[in-house]
């Protein structure tokens, strides 16, 4: 969770069902065929299983997912599945309840627990996201390989990455790709690239000796922009073509305006054409001068610079 001081958005400002449904449509026939659904928390959203059910009929929509802490999964999953999800993935950084709470500042570990056990009965496999912080969880990547094991899921660590104020980040908390394969191979022994021709996905895959295969997304060390082909749309309709980008494309004004699925199919063309974000990449090279956003300052004024109004 972000600290306390953070902006909601008002409730005027959010996109429709519809409203989604239609950018999704001009998303499709743009060839964006893969839709997330993630947060922040998707499944606070009232209703959910509609959009879930929208997004699953429409043109061009080839896979739909969806991305949750958990909480409220064991409740909604059954549903989501018969309105059209594919696949879901579930963040747990940690499998000790005390560290959970710290985290999340949430006692419901348990529920989580039960959501992942949910979501293997009702889809047959899913993903876990572990960001794997020094000294908080890095003693637990193990336990976290073989408890995802356990409920045929595929774990993916997640480097600490410095998106928004409010995760604290600084970059000795970054525990690197090469330091988790490192420990996994004392482990497990031998550790075996996966190689998948043509995949853009953010994770590197590999594989263990008796075949259980887990991923790490490193863009905090060994960022992939020249590779990334994901955008992301924001609840109240801003367009970021770069999970760092500090600026966004407003596609909630002409949408509201009326405009027609040509003009909005033109204006995310140019937009896409013109794209030069390379955000991780400038990261890596300000070293440890990268940029910090201060909680009280910036964040009150566009929240949208938080990784969790973003999908990260």
């Amino acid at each position: 969770m972000p600290e306390d001081d953070y902006v909601w958005l008002p409730k005027a400002s959010i996109l429709t069902f519809e409203e989604i449904g239609r950018l999704a449509g001009v998303f499709a026939a743009l060839g964006a065929g893969k839709v997330r659904l993630t947060g922040g928390e998707p499944l606070l959203r009232q209703d959910l299983p509609e959009l879930v059910r929208r997004l699953s009929g429409t043109k061009g929509v080839t896979d739909l997912a969806l991305t949750t802490n958990g909480l409220l999964l064991a409740d909604r999953v059954a549903e989501l599945k018969a309105a059209g999800l594919k696949r879901a993935t579930v963040s747990l950084d940690t499998l000790k309840a005390d560290r959970f709470e710290a985290l999340t500042r949430s006692t419901r570990h348990a529920d989580v627990l039960t959501g992942i056990s949910a979501a293997r009965a009702a889809l047959g496999a899913l993903k876990i996201n572990t960001v794997v912080i020094r000294g908080v969880n890095d003693d637990e990547l193990i336990a976290l390989v073989e408890n995802a094991r356990s409920v045929n899921g595929e774990i993916r660590f997640i480097e600490y990455m410095d998106v928004g104020g409010a995760s604290r980040w600084s970059p000795d908390r970054v525990v690197s790709r090469r330091e988790i394969l490192s420990t996994l191979a004392r482990q497990y022994g031998s550790i075996v690239p996966i190689e998948e021709a043509g995949s853009s996905a953010p994770a590197e895959r590999f594989a263990l000796e008796d075949g259980t295969t887990f991923g790490i997304i490193s863009s905090t060390t060994a960022p992939f922009c020249s590779s990334c082909d994901r955008s992301r749309l924001t609840a109240d309709g801003m367009w970021y073509l770069c999970l760092y980008a500090s600026g966004g494309i407003d596609l909630r004004a002409p949408l509201r305006r009326g405009a027609s699925p040509e003009e909005l199919r033109a204006l995310i063309a140019a937009g896409w054409g013109a794209r030069a974000d390379r955000g991780a990449e400038d990261r890596v090279a300000l070293g440890d001068r990268r940029a910090f956003v201060p909680v009280q300052d910036v964040l009150k004024k566009d929240p949208h610079l938080e990784m969790h109004t973003r999908g990260g």
